[in-house]
C-alpha cells in the first residue's frame, strides 16, 4: 500500500526524478554511508539539482525534472523545516517526560543517601557513559543509585550480576549466599579469586564489588531466601534469583508473588540457558504458571552432575544484569512475558511468549491485567 501511495503522489506530481534521488542515496548506502551524512547528502544532491534547473529551465535535464526551480527550493525549505519541528517536539517530549516522571522504571522516588562532593564527582565521572545514553540519561542513574536490589546466589550467574550492578551504581544491594567459595567454583563464578577459597561467597562477593565501586552499599546474607523472607523481598525493588535448585527457586518466586516484587530469574545448564522476569502485579506470569510441577528426577541435572560451559553463565548473568538495569531505568523492552532461550552450543537465540494462568494456585490472587498472549 505505502508504495501505491508513493507511486500515485509521483505520477500526480510527475516527480519520477525522485526514483533517481533515491538510487543515488541508496548507492551511498550501499558504501556506508550513514546518518547525517547520508542525510547531508541528499540536501547536496538536492540542491544541485535545483541549481541545474535554476541555470538552465527549458534544457535537457529541466524536461527530464519537470519541476520549476521555485517548486524544488520550497519543497526542500519545508522539509528542512518540517524535520527540525519534528526534532524539536521529540525533545521537548523527553524533557517534559523526565521531568514528569520523577522515578522511571520499576523504583519508586526516594531520598538517596548524602553523599560527600568528591563521591558526586567520582559518579559523575564513573557513570558517564550511562548518562550520556538517551534511554537512561540522569533520571535513570538517579534511579539506579535510589534502588534497592536483592540477589539470591552470588554462583555462576550471581557473579556478573553482581559485578555488572555494583559498576552500574545501583545504591543498595543485598546479596544472600550460604555456600562457601571453592576452587571449582572459580571456572566460571569471575567474582571470586583462589586466595577466596573456603571463605563465604557472601562476604567474598561483596568486597570484590566494593572494590569495583565503593559508591554502593552492599549487605552480605550468608544464609538462604525462603518462602518465610516475603518481608525482606518486600524491603527491595527487585529480585534477581541465581540459585541453581528448583525448590529455591519456588520458594523465592512464591515469596516474591507475596511481596509484590518483580523476579528477574534465570537458569543454565551445559551449553543451555534461559531467562525471564517473573511478574504478575504488572500482568507477566509468576514461575508456577510455567513450571507449576519439578522436573521428572534426572531431566534436569545440577550444574555438578551435568556441567557447565564456563562462559555460559556470563552470558546468561550479563542478560540478567542488563534486565535489571532496564527495569529500574525504564528503558527499552523488558523480558515481561517473554522466556528468552540461549543455545550456546550453535548460537542460537529464541523467545517465547508467555501467559499467566488463571489457575496458578501462586499467583491467581495477585494483581495485574494477564493480558499478555498464549505463546
Amino acid at each position: 500500500m505505502p508504495f501505491v501511495v508513493a507511486g500515485l503522489l509521483m505520477w500526480l506530481t510527475r516527480g519520477w526524478w525522485l526514483f533517481g534521488l533515491g538510487a543515488a542515496l541508496g548507492l551511498l548506502w550501499l558504501m556506508r554511508l550513514r546518518g547525517w551524512a547520508l542525510f547531508l547528502a541528499g540536501v547536496l544532491i538536492w540542491l544541485a539539482v535545483t541549481v541545474a534547473v535554476y541555470r538552465d529551465p527549458q534544457g535537457d535535464f529541466a524536461n527530464i525534472v519537470q519541476w520549476s526551480w521555485p517548486t524544488l527550493l520550497w519543497v526542500l525549505v519545508l522539509g528542512l523545516a518540517g524535520l527540525a519541528a519534528t526534532r524539536l517536539l521529540q525533545a521537548l517530549h523527553r524533557r517534559s517526560a523526565a521531568r514528569l516522571a520523577d522515578a522511571p522504571g520499576i523504583v519508586p522516588a526516594r531520598p538517596a543517601a548524602p553523599q560527600a562532593a568528591s563521591a558526586q564527582d567520582d559518579g559523575l565521572d564513573r557513570y558517564a557513559r550511562h548518562i550520556v545514553l538517551r534511554e537512561i540519561g540522569g533520571p535513570g542513574q538517579a534511579a539506579l543509585k535510589r534502588a534497592r536490589v536483592l540477589v539470591v546466589g552470588a554462583g555462576g550467574l550471581g557473579a556478573p550480576v553482581c559485578l555488572y550492578l555494583a559498576a552500574a551504581g545501583v545504591g543498595r544491594m543485598t546479596l544472600a549466599d550460604d555456600d562457601r567459595v571453592s576452587l571449582s567454583n572459580l571456572q566460571r563464578q569471575i567474582v571470586f579469586r583462589t586466595a577466596d577459597a573456603g571463605r563465604p561467597k557472601a562476604d567474598a562477593a561483596r568486597d570484590a564489588m566494593r572494590a569495583l565501586n565503593p559508591l554502593v552499599e552492599i549487605t552480605p546474607l550468608n544464609r538462604r531466601v525462603t518462602q518465610a523472607d516475603a518481608e525482606l523481598i518486600g524491603q527491595h525493588d527487585l529480585v534477581i534469583d541465581g540459585s541453581d535448585s528448583f525448590a529455591t527457586r519456588q520458594a523465592i518466586n512464591a515469596a516474591c508473588v507475596a511481596a509484590g516484587v518483580p523476579l528477574i530469574a534465570g537458569s543454565i545448564a551445559q551449553w543451555e540457558g534461559q531467562l525471564t522476569i517473573w511478574d504478575p502485579a504488572r500482568g507477566a506470569p509468576c514461575m508456577a504458571c510455567i513450571f507449576p510441577e519439578a522436573p521428572v528426577q534426572g531431566l534436569a541435572p545440577a550444574c555438578a552432575e551435568a556441567g557447565v560451559v564456563g562462559p555460559l553463565p556470563g552470558v546468561i548473568g550479563s542478560m540478567m544484569a542488563l534486565e535489571a538495569i532496564k527495569l529500574i531505568t525504564g528503558a527499552g523492552e523488558p523480558l515481561r512475558g517473554r522466556m528468552l532461550i540461549f543455545d550456546g552450543l550453535y548460537s542460537e537465540n529464541r523467545v517465547m511468549k508467555i501467559s499467566r494462568r488463571g489457575d496458578c494456585p501462586v499467583c491467581s490472587g495477585a494483581g495485574g491485567s494477564g493480558h499478555f498472549r498464549q505463546g
